[in-house]
């Protein structure tokens, strides 16, 4: 059957895919923010998935604001990179796996979750970035992606208790697969960062690392984090990091092997955090 081997947790910030495209990321700026990726890629090269559930947030891209699901699973064969407003990011076109998708569907559902399904759906930088964070820059992804929206961009969005039992749901449709695959749930965006107002430019390191530890030690109390101390100490896009639950949830309830953890102040406006956690 199929099975979670680990998950994966990074932000996703538009200006790192930038850096990349444009051959960038040597410059002093940027790199040691990629060199806080390069155990992470040798670790894809030694632990490589056959699917990949990435669960991230579209920028208004896929949805507009005319509608606006909580939860919406991809279920294509592929999906395009988005057009954000300056052309497609140029990576490869992501490789759906419409069986496995299609089986969480199902049984995500009927643990009663209403998700939306994705038949097409280009992505954004939410989910190429990461790719390309972990995989570099090949001519084909390696792995089969499911892509799992969040909304975390119009209120009211989705508590981290919410998020948390989605990735429970998640191990449980993944087990009752009949294929023997490996798979690994990745979640993404935040670390702290307010990309408007008087705010604008917050960094709160102290918490952005306490979020860490308790992703890894104490998933269920960080669970009950309201949303608003994520606006209030991690900033107006802060709230992404609620995604990080649902890959956390989808791990074993025994304590997971931390292989890598990383983080960089600043990548843009951003606080860059990064979790690589292994099913014990």
């Amino acid at each position: 059957m199929a099975r979670i081997t680990a998950s994966v947790y990074t932000s996703h910030v538009p200006a790192i895919g930038a850096a990349l495209d444009l051959g960038k990321a040597g410059d002093p700026y940027w790199q040691p923010v990629f060199a806080g990726y390069d155990t992470s890629k040798q670790w894809m090269r030694d632990h490589r998935p056959d699917v990949v559930i990435l669960v991230y947030n579209d920028h208004a891209n896929a949805f507009s604001l005319e509608l606006i699901p909580t939860f919406a699973i991809g279920c294509a064969a592929e999906f395009q990179p988005a057009d954000e407003g300056w052309g497609p990011r140029p990576v490869p076109v992501v490789r759906g796996h419409p069986e496995l998708a299609a089986h969480v569907a199902q049984s995500v559902i009927e643990d009663d979750f209403d998700l939306t399904i994705a038949n097409r759906m280009d992505v954004d930088h939410g989910l190429t970035v990461p790719l390309s964070l972990m995989c570099g820059q090949p001519d084909a992804w390696p792995f089969a992606v499911i892509p799992l929206a969040v909304n975390v961009v119009q209120y009211p969005v989705p508590s981290g208790r919410r998020c948390l039992a989605l990735g429970r749901a998640i191990r449980k449709a993944v087990a009752s697969f009949d294929d023997d695959l490996k798979v690994q749930v990745w979640g993404t965006g935040g670390m702290s960062h307010q990309l408007q107002g008087p705010r604008a430019g917050l960094i709160n390191r102290e918490w952005d690392n306490r979020f860490l530890d308790r992703l890894i030690s104490d998933p269920q109390g960080l669970a009950q984090v309201p949303h608003v101390e994520y606006v209030r100490e991690a900033g107006s896009e802060g709230i992404e990091l609620v995604m990080w639950l649902a890959a956390r949830g989808a791990m074993s309830d025994h304590a997971p092997a931390v292989a890598h953890r990383f983080y960089h102040v600043p990548a843009s406006n951003t606080a860059v955090g990064h979790l690589i956690l292994e099913n014990t």
